[in-house]
């Protein structure tokens, strides 16, 4: 209770000063699911007590039923539950009785069937996270962007790998981040002879070379190339050390 206590009392820190904090909890600190997992202690042994499968992450939960006219009902008597014995106030906004797979959970989304899919939402951050990393104007090793997209795969993997259903987009999502290094290791080469160069030296035959290199409108036309592809292929990738979306989710 003392350190409950120390949590909500310490202030906060705003234009270098330090501001008596009245109301809320910490930005960032395990102190809100610490005391949403106190607090609805009591939800989850009525959950239990009337049967019903449910998941719930600190104060975000899901509750499984049949049908749309059971969760409804459902619905009703736990915000009842809620506001009346706990005292808490229910998010009318962000609550509703949907089909599973419409509803993002922990950045999953259940299928009807029992699959386990990581949710569209996720997947679009992700991209968004790539392209950030391989934006082409950065000017950092190309080492240095193949460790930093190693450093999230790894970590994105590890959260994510309960996924079960829809891994067939990992492996598109593979070839979209290998375009997109194709796409920056050519523009770090710069000029067309360079890239010739380069091409050359990883197999490619001359003459498709300078084609490449002569006639390609932009550097993301030139990433699709077969020779490009050929010269930066799968192998290329393994010696550079880039980790597989889609290998790491299947293990």
């Amino acid at each position: 209770m003392r350190l409950i206590n120390a949590y909500l009392k310490a202030g906060m820190m705003e234009g270098g000063l330090t501001e008596q904090r009245i109301a809320g909890t910490p930005q960032g600190s395990p102190l809100s699911p610490l005391l949403s997992n106190i607090v609805l202690d009591e939800l989850d042994k009525e959950l239990e007590r009337r049967g019903h499968s449910f998941c719930r992450y600190a104060d975000d939960c899901n509750i499984y039923v049949k049908s749309e006219k059971a969760g409804k009902r459902v619905m009703a008597s736990i915000v009842k539950f809620i506001e009346g014995k706990l005292k808490l106030k229910v998010n009318q906004t962000k609550s509703g009785v949907r089909r599973c797979s419409e509803v993002k959970f922990l950045g999953f989304t259940l299928l009807p069937e029992g699959g386990i899919r990581v949710a569209d939402k996720i997947i679009a951050r992700l991209k968004a996270k790539v392209k950030e990393i391989t934006r082409r104007n950065r000017g950092v090793r190309f080492a240095q962007v193949i460790k930093e997209l190693n450093d999230m795969i790894v970590g994105w993997t590890n959260y994510f790998n309960l996924a079960n259903k829809w891994l067939s987009d990992f492996a598109h999502l593979d070839g979209w981040i290998r375009r997109k290094l194709r796409c920056y290791r050519l523009k770090q080469r710069g000029r067309r002879y360079s890239i010739h160069k380069f091409l050359t030296g990883l197999g490619v035959a001359v003459k498709t070379s300078w084609n490449i290199v002569m006639y390609s409108q932009g550097w993301w036309e030139m990433s699709k190339k077969t020779g490009v592809n050929q010269a930066m292929n799968l192998l290329w990738f393994s010696q550079q050390g880039l980790q597989s979306l889609k290998l790491r989710m299947t293990v």
